[in-house]
């Protein structure tokens, strides 16, 4: 791809950043923060393993604990993984504070998103799920610079005057509202589908955008469904993914939405910036 940075700058081209960005993150105690679906179900709990049936996807074993622990526990359990410990923002983000996208898509539950805009006013989007009164799973925030802080505003006031950064799978700040388990994406992809997941104004700035996916594990059923939500009316895109070989279902999504693979891991490829 051509110009990359001054497309990321323009909002012709969209980051799409996954999971697997945190692959060579660790903590400041020496911890690994979770980069896969496998080492998030880790996480949540408590180091240990759970069955083969419950670890195919992190959202079903997250689904298994909240039946038994509470909804609660999952929320507090999300949160605590990100906010117990000291870590450096990975290498994607740091790379991405450089030049601050006009729009970021950012599954990631932590703050890291934040961080790349901590300097700048923006808008900010969290996903939310299972809510009452309304059919909207989402939240949109407008920071303010001079007090560092998120303020909820209507979703009539986001425009693109501001860099948007959305953050589907919610965020830990400033409220906890996470989308985690089973449960909570099959609500959000319903709503989803009869376009409730998404502001107004985002369902017609996303058309006809290309998107740069990093860290994004297609070959999870969950993830190809949220992206594909996210994406409707894309243009094209590039996935950066470094595994051998590719599922079947993996090389379908990729071939049905127009998108090239670069096989190289992630951070080799950002040191292109």
């Amino acid at each position: 791809m051509d110009n990359i940075k001054e497309k990321l700058q323009s909002g012709e081209l969209v980051p799409f950043l996954g999971m697997g960005v945190f692959y060579e993150t660790k903590a400041d105690d020496g911890s690994q923060l979770p980069y896969d679906s496998d080492s998030m179900i880790l996480a949540l709990n408590n180091g240990r393993a759970m069955s083969a049936r419950l670890s195919y996807e992190y959202s079903r074993a997250a689904m298994s604990l909240e039946q038994r622990k509470g909804r609660e526990f999952i929320t507090q359990m999300t949160n605590h993984i990100y906010a117990s410990k000291e870590y450096k923002i990975p290498f994607a983000y740091e790379v991405l504070k450089k030049i601050q996208p006009k729009y970021l898509i950012d599954t990631n539950m932590d703050d890291s998103g934040c961080k790349v805009y901590e300097d700048v006013e923006h808008f900010m989007i969290t996903g939310v799920s299972r809510v009452m009164g309304g059919y909207d799973r989402f939240v949109i925030y407008k920071y303010d610079l001079s007090s560092k802080e998120y303020k909820q505003i209507e979703k009539e006031q986001l425009d693109d005057s501001l860099p948007i950064l959305f953050k589907p799978m919610g965020c830990m700040i400033p409220n906890k509202d996470f989308i985690v388990s089973d449960a909570d994406f099959v609500d959000w992809l319903t709503e989803a589908m009869g376009g409730y997941a998404l502001p107004p104004f985002l369902k017609e700035y996303k058309k006809e955008k290309s998107y740069l996916f990093l860290g994004v594990d297609f070959s999870r059923d969950t993830f190809r469904m949220v992206a594909n939500e996210i994406t409707l009316g894309l243009k094209d895109g590039v996935v950066v993914d470094n595994k051998p070989e590719l599922s079947k279902k993996e090389q379908k999504f990729i071939q049905a939405h127009n998108l090239e693979l670069i096989q190289e891991d992630t951070n080799s490829f950002l040191k292109i910036f």
